[in-house]
């Protein structure tokens, strides 16, 4: 899919994309790590909004966020479902809910979580979310093995399939230069923000622009 991933131009990263760099007044920051210039503007963190030109996915953003001392340390893909064209509760129903939602876990807590809403039992149209959840730790035990510990295991076995091919790397970098060209050019501001939090308050306005937010990570079910 990376090959339909449209760019962003470097023009555009002020409305689709953050940088950040974690800072504290009495903690961890950045610019005064060892080694740092205290005037850089290398991000610690990047927040992006993509959009991918094929049918399947035309019209759908895809938010991707990384950063350095966030929260807490995890990968995770998040399925965010569109409302339905046609809701059959009234409008100014109280008991509308969120849309629902598919987390796929991917470290360090593996597993996939599905969050959807189901009419309570009873007369009335009351609604409520609920959650379904699946851990391999707990359907299957013991300790599973860590990522590194997988690659290096496939690599003594000759088995590339896990590991990025050469035209991979380079489509990825086909995405991500024009972004680092606008920031280079100071086309998008510096954001700070406090280390173990989520992200500075621009990658949340990032997502309120389309009437989203970040979604709780897995850790937290």
């Amino acid at each position: 899919m990376l090959e339909a991933i449209r760019p962003i131009e470097p023009r555009d990263v002020s409305l689709n994309s953050v940088r950040a760099q974690y800072r504290a007044k009495n903690g961890p920051t950045y610019r005064r790590e060892e080694g740092v210039d205290p005037q850089t503007e290398t991000p610690t963190y990047a927040a992006l909004k993509f959009f991918v030109d094929n049918w399947r996915w035309q019209g759908v953003p895809f938010y991707v966020r990384s950063g350095k001392l966030l929260k807490t340390k995890t990968t995770e893909i998040v399925v965010r479902f569109k409302r339905v064209p046609h809701l059959m509760f009234a409008k100014d129903y109280q008991g509308i809910r969120p849309p629902n939602s598919l987390q796929i876990c991917i470290q360090p807590d593996e597993g996939i979580h599905l969050t959807f809403n189901t009419k309570l039992p009873g007369a009335g149209m009351r609604t409520q979310t609920v959650d379904m959840n699946f851990r391999y730790d707990d359907d299957f035990g013991g300790d599973l093995p860590e990522a590194y510990e997988r690659l290096l295991l496939d690599t003594l076995q000759g088995d590339a399939s896990l590991f990025a091919r050469s035209d991979e790397i380079e489509l990825s970098w086909r995405v991500v230069d024009p972004i680092l060209q606008g920031w280079e050019q100071g086309l998008a501001a510096l954001a700070f923000y406090e280390p173990g939090s989520w992200g500075p308050r621009e990658a949340d306005e990032l997502l309120a622009r389309d009437g989203s937010v970040w979604m709780a990570g897995c850790t937290e079910f």
